[in-house]
This record gives C-alpha cells, structure tokens and sequence, in this order.
C-alpha cells in the first residue's frame, strides 16, 4: 500500500542506444511497458522523420491484413485467438511476413476474382434457363397461329399484314418492372405486347453476394427502329437479354445444354469454394499472430521516431519518463542487449535533473483499478499528491451501504459482483463487446463490496426485504397483548412505557416494525446518522490535506489553511455532532423520571443550532431547562466568535505571509542574476494570491454549509429505499400470501414473480445505480474538494498490451 498511498517517483531518463539495437531495445521496452517516450522532434514532419518508410510499410501490411481479414469473416470463418502474443519479428522475419502477406493477399484475390467470374456465368446460365422454360408457352401457343394472330392485329399496320413479329427476352429487378414497362409504352406509343413471369428463387449477385428477386420477360414488336430503341430501354434498366429462338426444337436442345453446362459449373464452383474455404481457414489460424506482429512493429518504429541521430550516426538519443523503481530493469535491458549484439560501444541510460512536472503514476491491481479509476475521472492527481483511491476503497462503498441498507437486497448485488469475480478469467478470455457489461465487470469488485458493506448496514437497520428479523429477541413491551398487537399489525411505541431499558443486540429492535411511529423514529435517526457521518467525512477530508503540506514542506499551510479550516467546523459542525450524542445521552428513557432531562424536554438541535449562529434566546418549555447545561449559552457564543476569526486567518494569513516572505528574501548576487530573473518569473504576482484566497475563503466558508446538507441525501435515499421497498411487499406479494381462497396458491407464484421482477429491477438497479450517483458526488465534490489538487496528467508508458487493448476497442 505504501506505492498506493502517493503516486511513485519518477525520473527523465536519458536513453543512448546503439542503432543496431534500437529495434530490440525499444520492443523489450514495449514488452515491459514500464517507459514513456518524449517526441525529440516535435518541429519534424511526419515524412521527414528517420524511420518513415517502415512505418509506410507496416501501414501497407495492415492494409494487406484488413483485407484479408474482411475475406475471412465474409466466410464466418472463426479467427483464432492466439494463447500467447507473439513478439515483435526480427528484421528478417518482417520481410519474410511481408512477402508471405503479398501472396497471401495475391492468391485470396485472384481467387475470389475466379469465384465472381464462375458465379456470373452461373448466373447468366440461371437466368437463360428461367427465360427458356418460363416463355415457352408463349412460344407453343404460337405454333397453332390461335394466340399470336390477335397479337398480328393490334401491332402490325395495314400496309404490312403478311409481317412476322420480333421478339425480346431477357430477366430484369422485379423492383425495376413498372417503370420498365411504361418506358416501353412510351417510346413505342402502344405498339408492342410485354409478358411478364416471376422468378421465385433468390438470385444471389456474384459480386456483393446479396439475393436478388428477378422477373422474367419477353416483348413482341415489329420493325427494326423499334427493335434498336427497346435494346436500349434493356440497357438503361439494367436488364440481362438473352438471344432465344423461337423454334420449338431448337429451345428444347439449347435449354438441355443450358443445364448440362449448369451442372458442369456448379460443380467446378464447389470445387472452386472449397478450396477457397481451405485458403483462408489456414490463414485464419495465422492472423491475429500476424495483426499482433505488425501492429507492435509499426509501434516499435513510430517510437523510434521520436529518438535524435548524434551528429556521428553512430548513437540514437530518446528522452523518457521512467518509475524510480524501474529505473534497474530499464538499465538491464540495455545492458543485456548490448552484451547480445557484441557492440564495442553499450547502450546505457542515464538520468537528468529537470523542472518539469513528472506525469503521475499510481501502480494498480485487479481490486485497486476500479477505485482508481473513480478518482482519476474526477481529475489526475498532481505528482506525488496523496492517492485519494486508498480511503475511498472504505468511503465509498460505506456511504453506498447507508443509502442501500437492505440484506435482501445486498446479498443480491454481492452475488452478482461475487460471480463477476470469480469467473473473470473465463469473462476475460471471451472478450465480451457489451459496453454495459463492460462497465460493470470494470466495477466487479466495487460491486462486491458495496454488496458485503450494505449486507452489514441492513442488519444494523434490521431490514431484510423490508422486514424486519427477531433473532436476538424484542426488549419492547407494548402495554395491549404481544398478540393483540402482532394481529393489529400496528401499535404506538413509547420509551416511557414500552422499553425495558436493554438495548438490542445488534441494530434496531424488531418491535419498531409494527409501530405507527415507525417512520418519525427512522426519520429522526437517519437524518442525524447522516450529518454525523458527514461531519466526520469533511473533517477526514481536510486532515488529509496536511499529509500534502508536510510532505511538499508547505509548513506555513498547516498553521493559515488547515488549522483555520478546520477549527471552522470543530467550532460549529463537531459542536452540533456533540449536541446530538448529548440529548441522545442525557434525555434517555432512563431519566424518564427526572424532571430537568425528562424526554419531554428533549431540546430541538436545529433550533439550538439555528439560535446559536443568530445568536437568539431559547425558548423554555415548562418545567425543563433551557439549555442542557449550565454555560451552554457562554460557549456557543465563543465557539461563532472563534469560527469568525478563523475567516480573515484564512482569507488574509497565506498572501500577507508570502508578502513578507518575499520582502525577506536577500538579494542576489550578480554571477546569480539570470536565476534570480529565472525565480522570480515563476514566482505569482501577489495580487492573484490575494484573489485566490478570497475565492478559495469564501468557497471554503460557504461549503461547510452547503455540504454538510449535502450529506443528508443519505438519510432521503435510505429513507426512501426502505418506504419503496415496503411499498412493494404490501401491495405485491402480501397480497397473495393473505388470500385464503383456492387462488391463493397459483395468485402467490405469479404475485411472486412480479415482485422479484420489480426488486431486481428497480430496488436493486436503479436504486443501486442512484445510490452510486450519490456516493460518487459525495466523493468528488464534498471530500475531494477539501484537500485534492487533481492539476496532473497521467503516465502513459509505451506498452504493448496497451495498444493492443487500444485497438481492440476501436474496432469494436
């Protein structure tokens, strides 16, 4: 935890590496993912860079690999995924897999080229056999010259009576039918005779492989004009004509060749698929290998250009950002490198001193990731600014589990995340593409706790489905029969009469579930729970700021921001937190008897507070005290006097001391003017500190208050979860447990249904989901704010295994 506590040291290392070992050098980097890489050339194009051409090539191999991959999957042919990443090829590998893909691209090519020839001849075959078999009645009917001689009549003009017809046959788009036909009357003015047959089959394209619905066709016309100008509507629809005689013999021997060569084809095309089919599942089992090489290949030279050429050629110079800690395995790796090419002249890394901000790294697990990925969408860290994901591993899922105290409903939600746990090597391994789930597995182990955390806040509010559990036995005694009651469902409870004086073991006392003053006392307890808590989360937050004080030696914040703001709410806050356990001390049922601490004089804390800031008089009730205490009145006033003079402390106290600091400050000698000028050009004007420190005062001030009423959504959501979940047991399920009739039974099973369905639905999602909300605001704005900088940016080290993930999800 103590890497986890703060975000690890870095250091801009400086790498010289031998050109023959640059490429192994910088893929054993990427294997580690431990180094991010500075671009040295930031004013150099893109095409002007040292290692360009590689890149060019690898951009045409990723060509070449989405072309085939597009052939494979167009083939649902499944693609292997390897067991273990290849590494990056060695020089002769990449020309070797480059040659190997330029033929493989080659032959899947010159393949599917033959494939789509064969396929339209098949098909233009397809289409003359529907022609010949669906117009020859037509044809026959013409023999007996019965149904063709009124055909003579309407077309052939009376100076041509002894004419013979022509005739065009073809297949066109069943969608492109009607204009087809009105083209046809209109450039012939009537004069020809069109009979239509639909095809019934799907006719699939050669090309883009999708089914087509054809109708087959054929016109009657007479002349030669007429004839030229139908050729062209044919052409302009995109319709396939076929020469087709009219001779009943010879349709009948070519509609035999016709299919004669359909079966030669169709079996050439077999043939033709399945060694296609075997192509590209050996190339299937072999992509993602190849994917993997080339993109870490294309990423090994695109970081190469980042590094400078000494000006002898003879050493590669690169900037990096590396861990402390890593800094020996960073050398190592050089080292060994240099001992394997048998260089005169080692690669070797050396450190240099910088004023630059390091990029902020937080090393994570499995169960950190996910609370650390809550706080860096708030903001990154400043470098070596305390890890607020530590204490939220706690904080979170606790302020959840007092939103969501229910056992029922906890046991459900830790189930789930308890599955997504345990099962997430197999989850891992499928690659889920679901975003929602996504998000979901991300959060596994932030499910799981908030699960455990709300089981134990459900015990402690007693509520398992809305009911309540007698396990350690009630220590309430109602004044009408424990039965009468139990039948009644509902009766008033009385401390002063009702309670023994024993507290139950553990949470609340099972006997509040049939009380009508149920909900006044869980009103009355959740809403200071919650300003408890949320006293005590603030005053945790601002705490946390002097572990950043002292460590970046800012001692003079600890005395004019801390202490002022926290006396601030001491003063006020922690006081009314004090007032709460005092009147639940004092005014108990066991001062029942006495007169000044009777439960009747049980004070109003919000008055008392509310009169304290105005600095009003209490009100007396007859016969009890006004205040709790003798001096009660005295001390608050000291405590609003000492929370004021805590403003100008931390309005004024930090610019007038870095006033008078600046004015101590000796002078500096004339050999060390440039960094004096240097200084005193970082150095903020002072009026911008006063500015910021009254923003930040008069923030701070009024947060306190908008914050500590912030905290009490605890108390509606609880409340409200605990009402709705009641809601739904009393007009759902009770119901069909309170039938006596012979429906009672099967209404129960289906009223049992519905109410599971509504409990997962809406008590455990979407309550969850606004539970979370809640918390997660609680976290960024109310904690956070008190002590978080968040001005870093994040340490994005050159990692294989990153822009393969990267990859992956763009093309999901």
């Amino acid at each position: 935890m103590g890497d986890f506590f703060r975000s690890e040291e870095m250091a801009l290392a400086q790498l010289f590496i031998q050109p023959e070992t640059a490429y192994f050098a910088i893929s054993e980097l990427g294997e580690s993912g431990i180094v991010q890489f500075r671009d040295l050339n930031e004013d150099v194009h893109a095409f002007q860079r040292k290692f360009v051409n590689e890149v060019r090539r690898c951009d045409e191999m990723e060509r070449q690999l989405r072309y085939i991959e597009a052939e494979v999957k167009k083939h649902d042919i499944p693609i292997t995924e390897p067991e273990d990443l290849p590494r990056p090829p060695n020089p002769r590998q990449i020309i070797d897999l480059e040659a190997h893909l330029e033929k493989t691209e080659s032959d899947i090519k010159q393949l599917t080229q033959s494939a789509v020839n064969l396929k339209s001849d098949y098909l233009d075959l397809i289409e003359l056999k529907h022609v010949l078999e669906k117009t020859q009645p037509y044809f026959n009917e013409s023999d007996d010259g019965s149904a063709l001689d009124s055909v003579h009549k309407a077309l052939i003009t009376e100076d041509a009576q002894n004419g013979r017809l022509s005739f065009v046959a073809g297949v066109i788009g069943r969608e492109r039918v009607p204009g087809f036909e009105r083209m046809l009357w209109r450039i012939s003015r009537g004069n020809v005779f069109v009979k239509q047959v639909e095809i019934d089959e799907a006719l699939e394209d050669p090309v883009t492989g999708h089914e087509n619905y054809k109708t087959v066709f054929v016109i009657f016309f007479q002349g030669e004009q007429l004839h030229t100008r139908i050729n062209k509507v044919c052409a302009g629809f995109r319709a396939s004509v076929y020469a087709c005689p009219s001779d009943f013999q010879k349709r009948s021997e070519m509609l035999t060749g016709v299919s004669t060569r359909l079966e030669d084809l169709n079996m050439v095309l077999n043939q033709t698929r399945d060694h296609r089919e075997r192509v590209l599942v050996n190339v299937a089992k072999e992509l993602q290998n190849w994917s993997i090489m080339v993109s870490k290949m294309k990423a090994i030279y695109h970081t190469l250009n980042f590094f400078n050429m000494d000006v002898t050629n003879k050493c590669l110079i690169g900037e990096c950002w590396v861990p402390t800690k890593d800094l020996p395995i960073v050398q190592k790796t050089l080292s060994d490198l240099s001992a394997t090419s048998g260089s005169s002249i080692s690669s070797f890394l050396n450190t240099i001193d910088t004023k630059e901000t390091p990029p902020t790294f937080n090393r994570t697990n499995r169960f950190t990731q996910g609370f650390q990925n809550l706080i860096d969408s708030y903001g990154m860290a400043s470098y070596r600014e305390v890890n607020p994901a530590l204490y939220t591993i706690i904080t979170f899922p606790f302020l959840f589990a007092v939103m969501f105290g229910d056992v029922g409903h906890a046991i459900i939600m830790a189930c789930f995340g308890g599955y997504l746990v345990y099962a997430e090597k197999s989850i891992l391994k499928k690659k889920i593409t679901s975003e929602i789930f996504n998000i979901f597995f991300s959060g596994r182990y932030i499910i799981l706790l908030m699960g455990i955390f709300s089981i134990y806040t459900g015990v402690l509010y007693n509520d398992f489905f809305s009911k309540a559990m007698n396990i350690f036995g009630s220590t309430w005694f109602v004044n009408l029969n424990r039965e009468a009651a139990m039948e009644q469902e509902s009766t008033t409870l009385d401390p002063r009469f009702d309670y023994t004086g024993s507290s139950y073991f553990m949470g609340l006392d099972p006997a509040w579930q049939f009380a009508t003053n149920k909900i006044i006392f869980f009103n009355t307890f959740k809403m200071k729970l919650s300003i408890v808590i949320g006293v005590l989360h603030m005053m945790f937050g601002v705490c946390v700021s002097v572990i950043n004080f002292v460590y970046f030696r800012k001692y003079s914040s600890i005395f004019l921001e801390f202490l002022p703001q926290i006396l601030l709410l001491c003063f006020l806050f922690l006081w009314m937190v004090v007032m709460m356990f005092m009147k639940w001390i004092w005014y108990s049922c066991d001062k029942a008897n006495e007169i000044e601490y009777g439960s009747s004089c049980a004070p109003s804390i919000l008055v008392f507070f509310i009169n304290m800031m105005l600095f009003k008089e209490e009100e007396q009730k007859p016969g009890c005290e006004v205040y709790m205490f003798e001096g009660q009145q005295l001390l608050q006033q000291i405590l609003v006097y000492l929370s004021l003079l805590c403003i100008p402390v931390l309005l004024l106290g930090k610019p007038l001391y870095v006033k008078f600091t600046r004015k101590a400050k000796p002078k500096k000698d004339s050999g060390d003017q440039t960094a004096a000028q240097n200084e005193d050009e970082e150095e903020e004007p002072i009026s911008e500190i006063f500015i910021h420190q009254v923003i930040h005062t008069i923030e701070y001030v009024l947060s306190t208050i908008s914050h500590t009423a912030s905290y009490l959504r605890l108390w509606a959501l609880s409340l409200a979860h605990a009402q709705l979940s009641e809601v739904l047991w009393n007009r759902l399920f009770q119901i069909g447990l309170k039938s006596s009739s012979y429906v009672g039974a099967p209404m129960t099973v289906i009223l049992f249904s519905v109410w599971a369905f509504f409990t997962v639905a809406i008590l455990v999602l979407m309550e969850g989901l606004s539970a979370f909300l809640h918390t997660l605001r609680l976290h960024w704005v109310e904690f956070l704010s008190k002590f978080y900088q968040g001005e870093g940016y994040p340490f994005e080290p050159f990692s294989f295994k990153a822009i393969l993930e990267q990859e992956a999800g763009v093309e999901d």
